[in-house]
């Protein structure tokens, strides 16, 4: 059905009945007319005039007079007939509905008389129930005096022993004076005692200033301690060190240094190269006189350089560098330990994808009789990778072994398997690649007594320590003996069996072996002493070239960076780390005030769609009050059970970190650090964020201080009352924007839109303003309205536009009637808001159907969010903030032993120059102090 114009003031319902015209007007017009007749066939003209004489125009005139009137007569008689017909059908209508009154009166009677009935049975039986309870009545007064009697007697009784009580309180009246002060003084005790909790509050807060204030001082403290040692000419600690350990110390500063680094490492050490299984690993062991590496048959067990420093000692010992771990080597269960420990330390060297690692591992080994030198011991060179190794594992092997012999001053023990053929060999070409002269090389054949036993050709032997049979050359070639093949012996019992050996052997009878070229003995006297000839005849050149890169470096940083103090990386990192903490202790100064302004814009922020277009909305369409407090209350509690608590949380905790994150921007720096802090900064503040939650019983005392709130209805006074409604005011205005904004995205520019900006509709934007345009007619026709479009109304509208030419599909209709409807609905709440701020003495002179309990409704949200968010701020001052400092402590104090972030952390071109510059003057002075120390030495 195609809906009527609604400016058309003349259409009319089809139901709408006649007016009827009443009996006596109708009469009245016959009479008229009667009347008029006779006037004419009165007329004096017509009486006195003969016929003839009258014109014939005033008889025409009378005639037509007469017909009219006539015609008249007879249409008023037509009337009052069916007057009359109507008059008997509404007599007919009005006798039967009387008759059927009659009969609902008639058993409206017989309804009466059966309650009377009713009435008059429950009037007997009550007259019975009562009679009975007189009768109880009757014998519960007859109980009551004979209790009576019985506590009069009590009474008596009574009295007598309080007289005598009175006789005993007369005689220790003393007693009850002491206790009386005693009562006092704990009562003065607990009032003592009773502080409240904003004064224990204040004196925790004071106290923890006051712990503040320690700490920092105690910082201060050691800084000024820290730049002391650091600037003391004082020495003591070095000249407590042997000249070994001093030598090892300068090695162990330059192996921490990457690839980068600008100064070449020309210092000599000793590097044990040989093919994997050739017993080089033995040879140091023998050296070292202790089975301190992993022991494997046939598999790489070296996957990463171990330096070892030896020296002399009463005790045969090993420590790690940077481990305060000692092991005893002369105990079976240390030395396993100890096997375990460098295992470990090379699997954790190799990164992902790798078999072998560049990473140094360094360990110092003294012992009685041990000979005071340097030793490399390297991964074994491989011919074939097998499975297991990562592709281009021999190239990697062949790589590292050439990079330590690059090294000028590096002393190259080459050890050669004097079991194999000696063209098998892969290290002996590799060594003379390097030093081809043979200079800084000692030639070390192992398994001599499995050659003896297979070599056809004793003379083999003798070209090999004559350095005769390799092309390589050589300053010594010496003959050893590591083990008796696959059998873990003792190193006592090997060096027994080595000795023994030698002074049997067939070769060495025959001549094939100098006895000064026999025995891992003779071997260490000469590697130590070409490692300390090696040592004095380079490290002071070495000396003046850490002198020479120094002097460069500092007149870089006074081009670079002039006026700018002068601080590596670690130094850099405590100051960002204090930056750091004092960026948390800054969460304490923002006052309660702002912590919950805060926290409640954005909790509302979040919650506010819930509590609007849910709850509100969703409830607004019931037609009385008590059905919209019902559905309310239902769906407060249900949300309050199930996400508002997280919700909460989950706001508090973004507020901290954001206001924590703002703290660290905004803060300003000084010109000397500029944002170099700002990465450590930032990862600081992401790892807390994912370690961070929120402690586990603060959403239980959530919930319950949240339903608490909600439930609390009862709005005290006027304040609070025009307080809401300005609070609800000021939303409604919010997503009545929000609403509008939203439609005219969907209907498209307005007219001074299209007309300025030369700007045109879509054909949906078009679609959708004729929908709005029909749909306002159903808003202006029925202003109560419900939320949903019924389908006769649907299918009306959409007719009526397909009449104007446009035709538009349901959904669209639908999806314009929910934004129009919002606006409208956001509207009409509005100006009822307003007109509620006079109901609050009396709510029946409201506006709405609701009776302003909407009102109440943003009453207790605003009470929610109030006790929420000062629930939060409490949480957050009193244990958030805290356990989020103790965090942050916690990583920074993590982050200062990883070496590896913090490169990546505090980077750039000031930090790499002040780190150039500080490892050159450790290197230059403890390179300083082991000359001189040498120089006595000599």
């Amino acid at each position: 059905m195609l809906l009527p114009n609604a400016g058309d003031e003349t259409a009319q319902s089809p139901h709408q009945p006649l007016k009827p015209i009443e009996t006596q007007e109708i009469e009245e017009a016959t009479q008229e007319i009667q009347r008029q007749i006779q006037e004419i066939m009165e007329s004096p003209v017509l009486l006195e005039a003969p016929l003839a004489v009258i014109p014939d125009d005033i008889l025409i005139k009378h005639q037509e007079e007469l017909e009219k009137l006539s015609q008249e007569l007879e249409e008023k008689e037509k009337l009052r007939e069916e007057l009359d017909a109507m008059q008997n059908e509404k007599d007919i209508k009005h006798q039967k509905e009387l008759e059927k009154l009659s009969q609902e009166l008639e058993e409206k009677e017989r309804l009466r008389e059966e309650l009377d009935a009713v009435h008059n049975d429950r009037d007997t039986k009550h007259q019975e129930e009562l009679g009975r309870l007189s009768q109880e009545i009757e014998e519960k007064e007859r109980e009551m005096k004979e209790r009576d009697a019985q506590i009069q007697e009590e009474r008596e009784r009574l009295k007598e022993e309080l007289a005598a009580a009175q006789n005993v309180a007369l005689q220790s009246e003393e007693v009850l004076q002491e206790n009386e002060d005693l009562k006092s003084k704990i009562n003065s005790i607990k009032a003592d005692s009773h502080r409240t909790e904003t004064d224990l509050r204040k004196e925790l807060l004071k106290l923890q200033e006051s712990y503040k204030r320690e700490l920092d001082r105690i910082r201060s403290e050691n800084e000024q301690l820290k730049f002391l040692v650091k600037n003391s000419n004082l020495k003591t600690s070095s000249v407590k060190k042997s000249i070994i350990d001093m030598y090892a110390d300068v090695l162990d500063t330059l192996s921490d240094n990457d690839s980068t680094y600008k100064i070449q490492d020309h210092l000599p050490r000793i590097v044990v190269v040989g093919d994997q299984s050739a017993g080089k690993t033995s040879v140091l062991e023998m050296i070292v006189r202790a089975r301190i590496f992993p022991r494997g048959h046939g598999e790489m067990m070296t996957r990463s350089p171990v330096q070892v420093t030896l020296g002399e000692g009463n005790r045969h010992t090993a420590q790690f560098s940077g481990d305060e771990r000692v092991y005893d080597l002369s105990s079976e269960a240390e030395l396993q330990e100890l096997r375990a420990a460098v295992e470990v330390r090379m699997k954790k060297a190799l990164k992902p994808g790798e078999t072998i690692s560049s990473e140094v591992i360094s360990l110092t080994v003294k012992g009685p009789g041990l000979h005071r030198m340097v030793l490399v011991d390297l991964p074994g060179i491989i011919s074939t990778e097998t499975r297991g190794m990562m592709p281009k594992t021999k190239e990697a092997l062949t790589e590292m072994a050439a990079m330590f012999m690059r090294n000028p001053n590096a002393i190259v023990l080459c050890v050669q398997d004097g079991s194999i053929d000696a063209e098998r060999s892969n290290v002996t070409n590799i060594v003379q690649q390097h030093d081809p002269k043979g200079k800084r090389t000692i030639f070390v054949l192992t398994k001599v007594d499995l050659a003896e036993q297979n070599m056809a050709n004793p003379t083999r032997v003798k070209k090999i320590l004559e350095g005769k049979l390799f092309p390589m050359k050589a300053l010594g070639y010496y003959a050893v003996v590591t083990g008796r093949g696959p059998q873990d012996d003792s190193i006592e019992t090997i060096r027994a069996y080595e000795e023994d050996f030698f002074s049997r052997s067939k070769l060495f009878r025959s001549g094939a072996m100098r006895a000064s070229q026999m025995s891992t003995n003779n071997l260490a006297l000469a590697v130590s002493d070409c490692f300390w000839k090696m040592v004095s005849d380079s490290v002071e050149q070495q000396a003046d070239n850490f002198k020479a890169a120094r002097y460069n470096l500092e007149a870089e940083w006074r081009n670079t960076f002039s006026g700018i103090r002068e601080m590596d990386r670690n130094d850099l990192f405590e100051k960002a780390k204090d930056d750091i903490l004092d960026d948390i202790a800054a969460l304490h100064k923002s006052t309660p005030l702002e912590w919950e302004t805060l926290l409640q814009e954005n909790l509302w922020e979040k919650i506010h769609p819930k509590v609007v277009d849910d709850i509100y909305l969703g409830a607004a369409e019931c037609t009385n009050s008590s059905n919209f407090n019902t559905k309310v209350d239902i769906a407060l509690k249900d949300w309050t059970d199930d996400k508002l608590p997280q919700i909460s949380i989950n706001v508090g905790w973004q507020t901290l970190f954001k206001q924590l994150e703002n703290i660290m921007t905004t803060k300003k720096t000084d010109r000397e650090i500029g944002d170099l802090f700002q990465p450590l900064k930032a990862n600081v503040l992401e790892t807390v964020k994912a370690q961070h939650a929120w402690q586990s019983t603060a959403q239980k005392r959530l919930s319950v201080i949240q339903k608490n709130a909600l439930e609390d209805t009862a709005v005290t006074n006027k304040m609070q009352w025009d307080n809401s409604i300005s609070f609800m005011e000021r939303i409604l205005k919010e997503r009545i924007d929000f609403a509008n904004d939203d439609l005219e995205k969907c209907i498209g520019p307005s007219w001074t839109e299209r007309w300025t900006g030369w700007r045109s509709r879509s054909p949906l934007e078009a679609q959708c303003v004729a929908a709005k345009n029909e749909l306002q007619k159903l808003l202006v026709a029925d202003e109560a309205h419900s939320k949903h479009l019924e389908n006769d109304e649907l299918t009306t509208v959409r007719k009526n536009l397909q009449t104007q030419g446009v035709d538009v599909p349901y959904e669209i209709i639908c999806t314009v009637w929910e934004k129009l409807y919002k606006v409208t609905f956001l509207d009409r709440a509005l100006s009822a808001a307003q007109q509620c701020r006079k109901a609050f003495y009396h709510r029946n002179i409201a506006c709405n159907a609701v009776e302003c309990n909407d009102v109440v409704l943003f009453w207790r949200a605003t009470r929610m969010l109030e006790t929420t968010c000062n629930a939060l701020r409490l949480q957050i001052m009193n244990t958030e903030a805290q356990r989020l400092e103790q965090e942050v402590k916690q990583y920074l104090e993590d982050l200062s032993r990883d070496e590896e972030n913090k490169k990546k952390l505090i980077t750039g071109k000031r930090v790499d120059l002040a780190e150039e510059l500080r490892k050159v003057r450790s290197i230059q002075d403890k390179l300083e102090l082991f000359i001189a120390e040498l120089n006595k030495d000599q």
